[in-house]
């Protein structure tokens, strides 16, 4: 069994690892139409990728938190200033190109959102060896490392894997929040070089079981068979459904309440950050599943990598319904 330690560590430092960032291009329009003329309502540019959404919101919540990953030198500055206003530490390797963008379509009148998602920068083997040695750094002095997001285009199947075997030896708390052959890799490996916590959603869930899971009985199922593997915490983010969190033998699910959602971007990345801090402040299974939700429903309400102050989040905590599945 993986131990995640339940004790309160005010001291802990956070790291997340964003291989293929983003700018957040938001666009709000009204009954957004394909095929015709679309007139912009309001438009918004936020500094992006999963990992960094995750550090943003720590570092709203006080946590010491460093970032590192890929960054296009042509269009960096607007990274820089982000993590400079937000007290990030940045130790991002910057490459040549741009940074990709992914632009969201907000039609909040008919409650759609349209992701259209560019290309990353293209990926070097010099790159990663720059990577891993900013990380070897960052592991000197941090507790926890995020690894998460998608991967540039021709970057090694098996990198997630690597990193998370390296970071494991060192005693290090590893997150893994990704999908694909990447994810399955980290997943399959031996005990010892396992994440420490894994967010799949359901579609990710699926992928990783190699069958459909059409209800909450086949679900957890699939989350049984990776706790056995050895991975300490699962987490399965179902949407409007909540999310059922994993430890050990014990299963809770979280159902948030309805709320009116401006975006849906970095929700799943504000669930990752609530559960750090859940764990931080030594809080229990269903404690970090409550602050992990709320954290999630503070992102929904908002556009951008931010949340609503910490006290507002903070009181939401109870507003979920919780139903505890196995003691």
């Amino acid at each position: 069994m993986v131990s995640l330690g339940l004790g309160r560590d005010d001291n802990a430092h956070v790291a997340t690892v964003t291989l293929n960032p983003a700018i957040d291009q938001t666009l709000s329009i009204p009954d957004f139409a394909v095929g015709q003329v679309n007139r912009v309502e309001w438009e918004q540019a936020d500094p992006g990728g999963k990992g960094v959404n995750v550090a943003a919101f720590l570092a709203g919540f006080g946590i010491p938190v460093s970032v590192t990953g890929f960054l296009g030198s042509e269009n960096a500055e607007i990274f820089r200033a982000f993590f400079k206003d937000k007290g990030i530490a940045d130790r991002f390797v910057t490459v040549p190109g741009r940074t990709r963008a992914n632009v969201k379509i907000l039609d909040r009148p008919n409650k759609r959102i349209t992701d259209i998602n560019l290309p990353g920068l293209a990926f070097s083997g010099e790159h990663l060896a720059a990577l891993r040695a900013a990380i070897d750094g960052l592991a000197n002095d941090h507790d926890w490392f995020v690894l998460s997001g998608s991967m540039p285009s021709g970057t090694p199947e098996t990198v997630y894997a690597d990193l998370v075997a390296d970071l494991r030896s060192r005693g290090k708390q590893v997150v893994l929040d990704a999908s694909g052959p990447a994810f399955a890799r980290s997943v399959a490996a031996l005990p010892a070089a396992l994440p420490t916590v894994i967010k799949p959603n359901t579609d990710e869930l699926e992928e990783l079981a190699g069958r459909r899971l059409p209800d909450q009985a086949s679900i957890l199922s699939a989350v049984d068979e990776l706790i056995g593997r050895g991975i300490g915490c699962v987490i399965v983010s179902m949407g409007a459904e909540g999310a059922i969190f994993a430890e050990g033998s014990r299963r809770v699910l979280v159902r948030p309440p309805a709320v009116i959602v401006r975006s849906t971007v970095g929700a799943g990345d504000a669930m990752v950050a609530g559960f750090i801090v859940g764990r931080l402040r030594g809080l229990d299974l269903e404690g970090c599943a409550r602050l992990a939700t709320a954290f999630s429903l503070g992102a929904l309400s908002t556009v951008g990598p931010s949340l609503p102050p910490p006290e507002t989040v903070e009181q939401s905590m109870d507003e979920s319904e919780v139903q505890i599945l196995s003691p």
